[in-house]
């Protein structure tokens, strides 16, 4: 096998990784709460070739030959949780958190089983009973449980979640941290759940009312690592082109009786 050939063939597969990356990164550029994704590389680790079936020695023993490095292979994807822009909506229920947390939801999935969920997305909203829900029509969580107001009084969010209706407080918008990101995953659209060895902490977040996070994706630097990837892509090509051209002039020019 030629060496270039794998070589050229793996970074192509780990730029087509990194531009799957991107291009989800663009699509939810205007995505409340998303928080952006990135792709590592790594080369493959140093491996010892051999030369098998070597006759000219001892029968079918094979005979140490050096090391070979080949290529680069996909590393592991991680999660961009800075904070993004404010947008200004003047709606009380939207959310916006500045600081570390996360929203925390009651998730119901199409079984009927619940579970909890945090997000960054806090464009809410009030049902007709008066319950506090995300845009997908999950409960929204306060310290008291599900969030239950009047729909028919004046409602006002101070900056500590405080939830109140005429002077009263009500409830109080959760607010869920963690000691390290590395453990959560991305669940659905824009949820996130805590993987084994998650640890939960206070947050320390401030609440905006008639606010949202927008998503912390720059599309300018997107598009710009964009062309990159597609010029790397490009540049693995040709190499493999150039290869395929070397090996049919070697199979069918050299050593031709003229």
């Amino acid at each position: 096998m030629v060496k270039g050939l794998y070589t050229a063939y793996s970074g192509m597969i780990n730029e087509q990784h990194r531009m799957d990356t991107m291009t989800n990164n663009l699509a939810n550029s205007t995505t409340v709460g998303y928080k952006k994704e990135g792709a590592t590389s790594q080369s493959f680790d140093s491996v010892l070739a051999f030369k098998l079936k070597d006759t000219s020695e001892s029968p079918n023993i094979p005979r140490r030959m050096g090391i070979n490095t080949p290529g680069v292979k996909i590393g592991e994807n991680y999660t961009d949780y800075s904070q993004g822009s404010f947008k200004i909506t003047d709606n009380t229920f939207d959310f916006a958190l500045s600081g570390e947390g996360f929203f925390t939801v009651e998730y119901t999935n199409k079984s009927g089983e619940t579970s909890t969920k945090y997000t960054r997305d806090g464009s809410f909203s009030l049902t007709k009973e008066g319950y506090l829900v995300t845009k997908d029509g999950d409960f929204v969580v306060g310290e008291k449980g599900r969030i239950r107001l009047d729909p028919t009084k004046d409602t006002a969010i101070d900056s500590a979640g405080r939830i109140m209706q005429d002077g009263n407080v009500i409830d109080t918008v959760k607010l869920t941290d963690f000691e390290d990101y590395n453990y959560l995953k991305k669940y659905g659209e824009n949820y996130l759940e805590p993987v084994e060895g998650a640890t939960i902490k206070d947050a320390n977040a401030t609440v905006y009312s008639g606010y949202l996070e927008m998503s912390n994706v720059n599309i300018v630097t997107e598009m710009v690592d964009l062309i990159t990837i597609a010029r790397q892509y490009e540049a693995n090509q040709k190499v493999i082109s150039t290869i395929d051209d070397s090996l049919e002039i070697v199979s069918t020019q050299l050593g031709r009786l003229s």
